[in-house]
């Protein structure tokens, strides 16, 4: 996969991840170090709205959220020899840089929109349709939110026009290698053509519910039109606490984190990224750090 394949990605839109729970993310994360969230954040949903733009401040800032890679700072990913799209993890870099995503839907809170518009944060949203569309019963952990799913794409345009970009993650959040080549595809193009029906572009990326995923699931993605499936390297709990899958249970350069829209989102996530920037951390515009590995 070049980078043109790699399809210029959207360079004007932005990037990366996620309030966790355990509907999501793989089981595996039981036993993983959390770490103590920081103080209380002021806004919206219990906490968290960023405040607006001081005009004084100068011209609005152009381009894609996020800081981008330098010359010669990110390392390569492999690409497969089957030709299948890659199964990322994290991105190959010394710099202290990492990436946002968030899965799901089902809490639509205004406030993170606006953190993520208003201070230029590169978040990539990972949606399913049932989430985003309020079918069927919502994930136990996303249930007690104020901003329940309204049954629309509306909150997915608003957060499409904030900056983030809005990736794959099924239409019904299923297992996957539980299912047939067929089922899988299904699943994953039918959430694509949904995607660019309601936002006016197709996903680049795409996150198997719970990380689970066969060789069928990555020829039916190939097949879909995705470049590549992103896992994480570590989850976001309530409270914005970061649960690591590294025996140190420290942030790392290139790190992935998954959160998850669920109750008290906004507030959560405006600890998380006072955390992340606390520790010396900046955050990475996901696409463009893939172009430079994917090249």
């Amino acid at each position: 996969m070049t980078s043109g394949t790699y399809r210029t990605i959207r360079m004007a839109a932005v990037i990366t991840v996620l309030v966790t729970g355990a509907g999501c993310a793989t089981g595996g994360d039981g036993g993983r170090g959390t770490d103590g969230a920081a103080g209380p954040a002021p806004g919206s949903s219990g906490g968290a709205s960023a405040s607006p733009r001081d005009p004084a401040s100068g011209p609005e800032p152009s381009g894609p959220p996020g800081v981008t890679p330098r010359p010669g700072e990110v390392g390569r990913i492999a690409r497969p020899g089957d030709g299948l799209p890659p199964v990322i993890t994290s991105v190959p870099t010394r710099r202290k840089v990492v990436f946002l995503t968030i899965d799901d839907g089902w809490e639509q809170d205004p406030g993170f929109v606006a953190q993520v518009r208003d201070r230029r944060i590169p978040v990539a949203a990972f949606v399913t349709r049932d989430a985003v569309e309020g079918r069927g019963a919502a994930d136990p952990t996303a249930r007690g939110g104020r901003f329940p799913s309204a049954g629309t794409w509306r909150y997915v345009r608003d957060l499409r026009d904030a900056g983030a970009t809005i990736e794959n993650h099924t239409l019904t959040h299923p297992n996957l290698p539980a299912l047939g080549y067929r089922e899988q595809r299904a699943e994953i193009c039918g959430a694509s053509r949904l995607i660019r029906r309601h936002t006016g572009a197709a996903p680049a990326l795409f996150r198997p519910p719970f990380g689970n995923h066969d060789t069928r699931t990555r020829r039916a993605a190939g097949s879909c039109g995705i470049d590549a499936l992103l896992l994480w390297t570590a989850t976001v709990q309530p409270g914005g606490k970061i649960a690591y899958q590294v025996p140190d249970k420290r942030l790392r350069p290139g790190d992935v984190l998954l959160l998850h829209f669920r109750p008290n989102l906004a507030r959560d996530f405006a600890i998380l990224v006072a955390k992340i920037e606390r520790r010396g951390f900046e955050l990475g515009n996901l696409h463009a750090y893939l172009r430079a590995a994917l090249r």
